[in-house]
């Protein structure tokens, strides 16, 4: 999930990572804000160099994510998450740094906010699809799914599943039982880089999903599943019941269910997709 946040009315990028679930920021968005510099790229460019010739764990490990830049085109940006951030603020010499350290955390308070209360994070959502132009009909069955989902992610955390790989791993396990296809497979057909899959899903894929989904908690809750084994065997369960769904009415309606149009561009052709 993309975002812009504010500090001092100044947007910084961001991008909130659902899988290791923590926010990643645009490290030139940061430094334009801590230095004032005419030309932040620049400056990043020569700090990251120095940094790195002084075996800055920081700078060697932070990631390069694609976000929107001021011409609107989707460029490659070096982000990093909060940890990573308030270890490279204090290479900056700012006196907007302790202000930038206290509004970070606020960040993170605000995100576990919603954690904690899905309410406040399915309100923020729906009215960020809202403005996407999203109908109401598709953000009905969003947020249903996003509550199955929910149901499930609590589960697995009760029954041992705690780093989120394993999350995304069950995630996958499910996914790739009901469409035959990997997360990753299904955003590559649906040309989709950072962006959440399931922003992009029809009606159709975001119902299955959570049939899925629901299948498998109610199996993984009657079986007593516990630790990533079980859960995963669960998953299959849950996966099979959403896909012998799915071949029932594909083969009704001769219309496939997974298909490679998002919410990006008008898809020109459609894409064969193996439905075994």
């Amino acid at each position: 999930m993309s975002n812009i946040k504010l500090f001092e009315n100044k947007q910084i990028r961001s991008v909130w990572n659902e899988a290791e679930e923590k926010w990643y920021f645009s490290i030139v968005d940061v430094v334009a804000i801590l230095t004032d510099s005419p030309n932040p790229q620049v400056y990043w460019r020569v700090m990251k160099k120095r940094l790195k010739d002084e075996g800055n764990e920081t700078v060697t490990n932070c990631n390069g994510l694609k976000m929107q830049a001021a011409d609107g085109k989707m460029r490659l940006t070096d982000v990093v998450d909060t940890e990573q951030l308030l270890r490279l603020i204090q290479s900056i010499p700012s006196p907007k740094a302790e202000p930038f350290k206290q509004w970070l955390a606020k960040t993170g308070y605000e995100r576990m906010k919603e954690i904690a209360d899905p309410e406040q994070s399915l309100n923020r959502a729906r009215d960020n699809w809202q403005k996407l132009g999203r109908s109401e009909k598709w953000i009905q069955q969003r947020m249903t799914g996003q509550e199955t989902r929910n149901k499930l992610t609590d589960y697995w955390s009760q029954s041992g599943v705690e780093k989120p790989d394993e999350f995304a791993f069950l995630t996958n396990v499910i996914h790739q039982e009901w469409t035959g296809l990997t997360v990753k497979m299904h955003k590559d057909l649906k040309g989709l880089k950072t962006q959440n899959l399931r922003d992009h899903m029809s009606e159709a894929e975001l119902i299955f999903t959570a049939l899925a989904e629901l299948s498998t908690r109610q199996i993984a809750e009657t079986e007593d599943a516990k630790g990533l084994k079980h859960n995963a065997n669960a998953g299959k369960k849950g996966g099979r019941i959403a896909k012998d769904a799915r071949l029932a009415l594909e083969e009704k309606t001769g219309k496939n269910v997974i298909t490679a149009d998002n919410f990006l561009a008008p898809v020109k052709e459609e894409k064969k997709i193996d439905k075994k």
